[in-house]
């Protein structure tokens, strides 16, 4: 029996929120007990580069100098859209990985697709081929973790509110709870992310229970809700 292998992928991402555009993707390839058979940390040229003025307002421009210093040692590749694009199919390919995670699956995805009609001018639309299953790990986590009453709880114990009033629900907050560290601080930077992102991913995977996996961007309502029942 081949063994299941899938992909976990971080992008940070330029330009507008309308229409965002990676300049920063890092992905893991894992199977289901977490063991790393592919790492990969690209910096897109034609976005890191080519784009000095929107890199600029990049939401994370201030990390650039440490982008730069990882570059030098050769712990990120600054590589072309289409040879970041090879070589992720080709892994794909080599470890038959059917399944893409993210933590906001819906964001990422409709960022690299982005990417992809940025640089070919449209020519090409789609940057993952068509079979691909999207998993969203936001999803599942809202599911099986952060609608607990525990979660809620351990939320408003520490301030993790939206200022609408939302209990949080990103990676950050997440991490934080299954680790119960609460100075952890998210890197914003692809691989540093995928890196936690994997860690709840496989904390759900131990919850054994069957979970909708679909790119789902209301997820959050799930603990909004569970928090109203609660009267919380």
């Amino acid at each position: 029996m081949i063994k299941e292998h899938l992909i976990v992928l971080d992008t940070e991402t330029a330009n507008s929120i309308e229409f965002p555009l990676p300049y920063d993707l890092g992905y893991k390839i894992i199977d289901r007990n977490g063991n790393v058979v592919a790492r990969r940390s690209f910096c897109i040229y034609e976005i890191y580069v080519g784009e000095k003025e929107m890199m600029k307002s990049a939401y994370y421009a201030d990390k650039i100098p440490q982008y730069e210093e990882e570059l030098a040692k050769g712990e990120r590749q600054l590589v072309k859209l289409f040879t970041a694009r090879k070589i992720i199919l080709e892994d794909m390919k080599n470890f038959n990985v059917k399944k893409v995670f993210a933590y906001n699956m819906g964001f990422d995805r409709r960022a690299l697709n982005n990417d992809q009609a940025y640089v070919t001018k449209n020519k090409y639309r789609y940057f993952f081929p068509y079979e691909t299953e999207f998993c969203c790990i936001w999803n599942m986590a809202c599911q099986l973790l952060l609608a607990r009453p525990s979660y809620i709880k351990f939320a408003l114990k520490n301030g993790y509110v939206s200022d609408k009033g939302n209990i949080l629900t990103n990676a950050e907050c997440c991490y934080r709870y299954i680790t119960k560290n609460t100075e952890f601080v998210e890197a914003h930077k692809g691989i540093d992310d995928v890196n936690i992102e994997t860690e709840i991913l496989l904390y759900c995977f131990k919850q054994h229970k069957k979970v909708d996996t679909k790119p789902y961007t209301a997820c959050w309502r799930l603990v909004q809700k569970k928090r109203a029942e609660m009267g919380a």
